[in-house]
């Protein structure tokens, strides 16, 4: 079998690059696709932004403090949706093992491609050119034997970055790795790696299995493949819809029960329209609250029954925001997302039922 060739773009600044494409006016001038109000937030920054420390996620108020000279537009997410379209068209022309992430970013499988070309790098070059040549946009490529790498070497050289972690170099690329570079690792994760006394990924090679397991439960299985090179998961040209949600951003901090419940009927009831165009059922119900100072916490709850009405939904909403205190945390974001399709349980089960046949036939040996 031959070793995968797998690339990962990510398109640079998207949101931001592709108004700036649009309005030169806007060219070298630090921007922010959102909302300037109070109550705003940051869905995306150009570089010039960042350099004053503006990311997305942001609110509009931090940002504009970091930045006081700072351009804020309108997002235009059909504009955003129809250059993705053009984006996945040069994409085709190489492969049709194509994963999207998001709008912005994808994995594609080139092992086998139509250009028959050899050396993926190849194959990433001319992409990141005829996306700059086609659409006047920069993206980033990494390019290596698995999904983990590909995406690493991507964010590597950012922006209009190209990257190839080869096989023979991968230890030694890990090794060196910040632990925050880790797919999977986020901020409260790496806290508690730091703890531990895990800051890169030769501190990660280190850790036994068993003791990731112990310390970050089944993540501890792909952290641990993760710090050896190791990341089997194919490229999924057709991939499941895992859940769907929707959240609201507040006019203004509320700690008042009666207004939470009221704003969660709100949220509710958007989402049961949200899954009514999806055509989507899910047996869990998650909420998201964010708080004043843009801490958040979810809870989640599952049931045997699908939900997709407003009368399996929104007792459930209740009943999970009970369980949260925020009489002296008031509340600023509350979000509501129905997962676990009944195509991802078939899935789970299925697999469940191979590794008991795998332990079974293993027993006779």
């Amino acid at each position: 079998m031959p070793e995968r060739k797998i690339i990962h773009i990510d398109m640079d600044a998207f949101y931001a690059s592709v108004e700036q494409r649009d309005h030169p006016e806007l060219r070298g001038k630090p921007l922010a696709v959102g909302h300037a109000e109070e109550r705003g937030v940051v869905a995306a920054a150009s570089y010039e932004a960042r350099r004053y420390g503006v990311r997305s996620a942001m609110s509009s108020q931090k940002a504009k403090r970091l930045c006081p000279q700072l351009i804020f537009v309108h997002g235009r997410m059909e504009v955003y949706k129809a250059v993705s379209r053009q984006i996945h068209e040069i994409f085709h022309t190489y492969t049709d093992l194509i994963e999207p992430l998001s709008l912005d970013e994808a994995f594609l499988d080139v092992t086998e491609n139509k250009a028959g070309m050899t050396l993926a790098v190849d194959i990433a070059k001319e992409i990141k050119q005829r996306i700059r040549e086609e659409l006047g946009l920069v993206a980033s490529a990494g390019i290596s034997y698995n999904k983990f790498l590909a995406k690493v070497a991507s964010d590597y050289r950012k922006p209009d970055g190209l990257c190839t972690i080869h096989p023979d170099q991968a230890m030694e690329f890990i090794a060196h790795l910040p632990i925050e570079s880790f797919w999977g690792v986020g901020p409260v994760t790496a806290q508690k790696m730091h703890a531990l006394g895990i800051h890169n990924g030769k501190e990660l090679q280190g850790c036994s299995l068993e003791m990731l397991i112990r310390q970050f439960g089944k993540a501890g299985y792909l952290y641990y493949d993760f710090a050896r090179g190791i990341d089997l998961r194919p490229v999924e040209s057709v991939r499941i819809r895992k859940s769907v949600g929707c959240e609201h951003t507040l006019e203004k901090d509320i700690s008042i029960p009666s207004s939470a419940i009221i704003e969660l009927y709100h949220v509710a009831t958007e989402l049961v329209e949200r899954l009514k165009r999806n055509g989507f059922w899910g047996n869990t119900l998650t909420l998201k609250i964010k708080f004043h100072d843009f801490n958040q916490i979810t809870r989640s709850i599952t049931q045997h029954q699908e939900l997709h009405t407003l009368d399996t939904i929104l007792p459930l909403a209740k009943k999970l925001l009970k369980e949260v205190d925020y009489s002296h945390h008031p509340i600023r974001l509350i979000g509501l997302s129905v997962s676990n399709p009944k195509e991802e349980r078939e899935e789970t089960e299925e697999k469940e039922r191979w590794e008991q046949l795998s332990f079974e036939f293993s027993d006779w040996d």
